[in-house]
């Protein structure tokens, strides 16, 4: 077996692996480079194998990082088949089609909407522990607890075991189950974003959240809430639909200004089978998990533009997630030089992307062509991160520490991924490292 990594290799974003046996060659991930500009200019790059020669693609979860160069791999040559759950496909779909809306109005576009018709003609979809064959090559989807419909990639050929984490899940997630466990893998792929830190505990992150909205309805002013439209949305929305029916926060308008974001908590309600079983009872109890009173989806520019005549106090949950585009800029711009505004970061910020810098502590941003001296509070709540923290990777790790031979540790930036991998060697004694950009390695 060949292994090379073409993205995710100290590096958080552009996920994409390519796993080489005897003829059969499979890609895990094709996806986005996202933050720094010379980061983002790998998109542009040619891959450094020949997409026409991928006999398929597993995809592990719909998430940007995950499947943003997909229709560029298509439109390069390959025409094997892509594989993931159906809620990956359903959602990866939206991504896609959201993100090349983007990418034309920046005249910066990798594909076209020929290119992503073309890319869900190859899309095939396979259930949880469905048992897919290439050859002598046998491959699973497992639960991975990331977002709804995320995978863990199984493989075994050749006598050896290995697994592709993808993004492995946050526990408690807020919706979906926790992922699988695994006592026997022999040579694991492992994301490290939060390679070296620890998330607050399930409810602690929600007692953050109460008094982020507490705060800003006692001095009257707007909390701004950038967020991945995929799963964080829909967290938070689940969140605040228990808080007001409880009393537990003061009633105040609350806009999900992201027309993505609608049309992805659609894709939720669809695949309610694949929640976690105490929110599946809640569903057939309370069908409306994602809606309450004084909430509104923003779907039209006008009705975007429209929030600035609300007054505060007043929510605005809004893409993207890490402040890299969309209609968060727009709230930022507005709301960031107002000292009773609040600005509630729930995800990972790439390094250089304007999320990173405001928690970095910058105090003067350009923000669409405007100079913004930034007097909002800025507040972070790392737990409700949809990724493992530090001890729940290294637990997941230390399960097989038995059989492991080798750990490659992957979607971490250095001082993550670094910090891991040598935990990883120091505690368990197994052979770990973390991959160069274009790397080769014989397992």
């Amino acid at each position: 077996m060949q292994l090379s990594f073409h993205g995710g290799a100290k590096e958080v974003t552009g996920a994409c692996y390519l796993l080489e046996i005897a003829t059969t060659k499979i890609l895990v991930d094709c996806g986005l480079f996202q933050g720094r500009k010379e980061c983002e200019d790998l998109n542009f790059k040619t891959f450094k194998f020949q997409p026409s020669e991928i006999d398929a693609l597993f995809v592990t979860h719909a998430h940007l990082d995950h499947v943003g160069r997909i229709p560029k791999l298509v439109r390069e040559g390959f025409k094997g088949t892509i594989y993931s759950t159906a809620p990956t496909r359903d959602l990866a779909r939206l991504i896609l089609e959201d993100a090349l809306h983007l990418a034309e109005r920046e005249h910066d576009t990798l594909y076209t909407a020929e290119d992503i018709a073309r890319t869900f003609s190859l899309w095939h979809v396979l259930a949880y522990r469905e048992e897919h064959t290439i050859g002598d090559i046998h491959i699973q989807l497992r639960e991975s607890g990331h977002i709804l419909g995320s995978a863990f990639v199984e493989i075994r050929g050749e006598g050896k075991h290995v697994l592709f984490t993808g993004d492995l899940g946050n526990v408690p997630s807020v919706l979906t189950p926790p992922p699988e466990r695994f006592k026997d893998i022999q040579y694991l792929i492992i994301e490290s974003a939060y390679g070296n830190r620890v998330h607050e505990a399930e409810g602690e992150r929600t007692l953050l959240l109460e008094r982020a909205l507490e705060d800003i309805a006692s001095r009257g002013g707007t909390l701004m809430i950038p967020a991945f439209a995929t799963e964080r949305t829909q967290d938070i929305l689940h969140l605040l639909n228990e808080m007001v029916l409880e009393k537990r926060v003061p009633e105040m308008p609350v806009f999900v200004d992201a027309p993505l974001a609608t049309r992805v908590t659609e894709v939720f309600e669809k695949y309610t089978n694949f929640y976690k079983e105490e929110i599946k009872k809640l569903f057939l109890a309370h069908p409306n998990l994602f809606k309450f009173k004084r909430l509104k989806f923003t779907a039209t520019v006008d009705e975007s533009k429209a929030i600035n005549d609300v007054p505060p106090p007043k929510v605005i949950i809004a893409g993207s997630g890490m402040m890299s585009g969309g209609r968060i800029l727009h709230h930022a711009r507005r709301y960031l030089g107002d000292p009773k505004s609040m600005l509630l970061v729930i995800g990972y910020q790439a390094a250089g992307s304007l999320g990173r810098r405001l928690l970095d502590g910058e105090k003067t941003v350009k923000i669409l062509g405007d100079e913004i001296n930034v007097r909002a509070e800025i507040r972070q709540i790392n737990g409700f991160s949809a990724h493992a923290d530090n001890p729940q990777l290294f637990d997941f790790v230390e399960l097989s520490k038995d059989a492991l031979k080798k750990v490659f540790v992957v979607q971490g930036e250095d001082a993550q991924a670094l910090h891991f991998a040598q935990e990883i060697k120091d505690r368990l004694g197994v052979e770990a490292e973390a991959p160069e950009m274009y790397q080769g390695v014989e397992i």
